[in-house]
């Protein structure tokens, strides 16, 4: 299954667990590759997902890169650039055309805008693939995750499910009790959890759908 990995906030660890899901699934045999259309900033991210995706070139899984560390949107804007989104869906196309599993990170939260008129969300949305959201285990994740839930629902895309990514060793009662309070609150299945340092993660949600 092909998926969109989304995350309520920047920072909150998709490309880390992007990272993880295409290692393990590509050590069980699976031809997964990630794709991380539009990197702002350093391009560490990308050359970490083409790392982990078994010989793709930087340019295959980071087709857009700007070098401004804010929104796309505002990055192109900055760097004079036209942000081509029938390229970047294209790019996706010719990955899924050629590979079992394809992860789309996206870039920061759901309502990031890449242009415009166009944002993460209406990206996820046209490329038509289940979501996934990522969850930094921290203080607010409830409320960051509930919103977000919504406004993922109100796209009519199908939210697959919650990954709770812990970024920190130590767990406090926020952290602890977030584990079952967020898919409660938020209605929406908690698909696996991925602790502090983990380099492997459960895909039997993702091969079995």
């Amino acid at each position: 299954m092909n998926c969109f990995i989304a995350g309520t906030d920047t920072g909150v660890g998709k490309t880390h667990v992007t990272k993880i899901l295409l290692e393990s699934l590509r050590a069980d045999g699976f031809d997964a590759v990630g794709y991380k259309p539009i990197v702002c900033g350093d391009r560490d991210d990308a050359h970490i997902l083409a790392a982990a995706s078994g010989g793709l070139s930087l340019d295959q899984v980071n087709p857009l890169w700007l070098k401004t560390p804010v929104a796309p949107w505002v990055a192109a804007q900055l760097e004079n650039v036209r942000i081509d989104v029938d390229s970047i869906i294209s790019g996706y196309e010719t990955l899924a055309a050629q590979h079992e599993i394809v992860l789309v990170e996206g870039c920061g939260g759901w309502e990031v805008p890449i242009s415009e008129n166009f944002s993460t969300a209406d990206l996820a949305t046209a490329l038509g693939i289940p979501v996934v959201l990522v969850v930094a285990n921290r203080l607010g994740a409830i409320n960051h995750t509930v919103l977000s839930c919504l406004a993922i629902r109100a796209r009519h895309v199908d939210l697959r499910g919650l990954i709770l990514n812990h970024l920190v060793d130590e767990l406090d009662t926020a952290t602890i009790s977030n584990k079952n309070c967020i898919p409660q609150c938020a209605k929406a299945p908690l698909l696996t959890e991925v602790i502090y340092s983990q380099d492997w993660i459960d895909t039997e949600w993702l091969t079995d759908a």
